[in-house]
């Protein structure tokens, strides 16, 4: 029987209440990533806790008792991924289509822009050939034409990991619903809590009502049958299209002090893609545990900026020299000489998918 959970991952689940509120908001548990998982897609530890997600105006918390989780090998599925061209997300489609195909999986992944465009030069795209050779499909355009795109190719499942407001999805969420799709997947944003004296947040929490993810995620639950959300934060992994982890190593190795703006203990919040990309598979391969759900794709347990520059530096094997600064006092824009928010990151939990019993089987 097949684990519900990547090969380099250690799943414990929590069983839900019996007594579930409405509407469809259910407890799940949450995930932590160990230090290995930080700088390294081959292992990582997984810890988790309950969590509840939704959109009410509180959040609650559930003891539960745990258990191992194990499944069937699941059904075959037609998935179509539309990819962002730029930013931390892109690299989330690259390894959710990668992680399919090892799933046996069909995958078609369409790309924003053109193909021979100087952003295919970069990572990840530069490494799709990965993903022809492991049968999968590669393609580029517009996703407003997303039906011209993919030339009336037929999918069980999409996924939509490119827009960031509703003009920008609705097209391919239309096109979606008309084409008689059985699942659509949205990658959302952690950034979208309000602020809170109570953290970390979990997916009941309050929401930016003008945030675009906001809007969007409304209109996929209004459209859809079977729908779930992501919200992931920071994403860690070989291949990012943005500097996070990398910029740390790239000034330990160099033998160069790490400038960290204030005081070095904000918290932040990161996790490898690779534990996302499974997540992501196992909706598609248990659309019913998934169905009209939001779940947060982040460790539960934060890091400071100081302790991530000491992590990366203990993986590398090389002692760091961590330097605070002011950014007004030095007239640094922080936003673009630190690759992490100059403030106390929102610590979310992450929710695990396929906690409902008659979904899985015990061992």
């Amino acid at each position: 029987m097949a684990a519900l959970a990547s090969s380099s991952s250690s799943l414990l689940f929590s069983s839900p209440p019996s007594k579930l509120p409405s509407p469809s908001l259910y407890p799940l548990p949450r995930l932590a990533l160990s230090t290995s998982s930080f700088l390294s897609s081959s292992s990582s530890s997984l810890s988790i806790s309950p969590s509840f997600f939704g959109y009410p105006t509180t959040s609650r918390r559930y003891s539960a008792s745990s258990f191992t989780v194990r499944a069937s090998a699941a059904e075959k599925k037609k998935v179509l991924i539309v990819n962002t061209n730029s930013g931390g997300h892109a690299i989330i489609g690259f390894y959710f289509a990668k992680e399919l195909l090892g799933s046996g999986h069909e995958v078609t992944i369409l790309t924003v822009g053109e193909e021979g465009s100087d952003k295919m030069k970069k990572p990840p795209f530069n490494r799709f050939s990965e993903i022809v050779s492991a049968g999968g499909k590669t393609v580029w355009g517009d996703p407003a034409d997303v039906g011209k795109v993919v030339a009336g190719a037929t999918f069980d499942v999409v996924l939509d990991n490119n827009g960031k407001d509703l003009d920008t999805v609705r097209p391919v969420a239309d096109w979606t619903k008309s084409s008689g799709v059985k699942q659509f997947l949205y990658i959302s944003s952690a950034g979208i809590y309000k602020p809170t004296d109570e953290p970390p947040h979990v997916e009941g929490d309050v929401v930016k009502a003008n945030a675009g993810h906001v809007g969007v995620e409304k209109y996929i639950a209004e459209i859809f049958s079977s729908w779930a959300i992501f919200r992931p934060q920071y994403m860690i992994g070989s291949g990012n299209n943005k500097d996070s982890e990398e910029w740390f190593f790239d000034r330990i190795v160099r033998k160069r002090p790490v400038p960290i703006p204030g005081s070095g203990m904000q918290l932040t919040n990161i996790a490898h893609v690779r534990d996302l990309s499974s997540m992501l598979t196992l909706a598609v391969e248990k659309p019913e545990a998934a169905c009209c759900n939001i779940f947060n794709c982040v460790s539960d347990r934060a890091v400071t900026l100081d302790g991530m520059a000491r992590l990366c530096a203990e993986a590398a094997g090389l002692p760091v020299e961590i330097v605070h600064y002011d950014p007004k006092a030095v007239g640094i824009d922080a936003k673009k000489a630190f690759p992490f928010r100059n403030m106390v990151m929102i610590f979310v939990q992450l929710s695990i998918l396929f906690f409902k019993q008659k979904l899985i089987s015990m061992q």
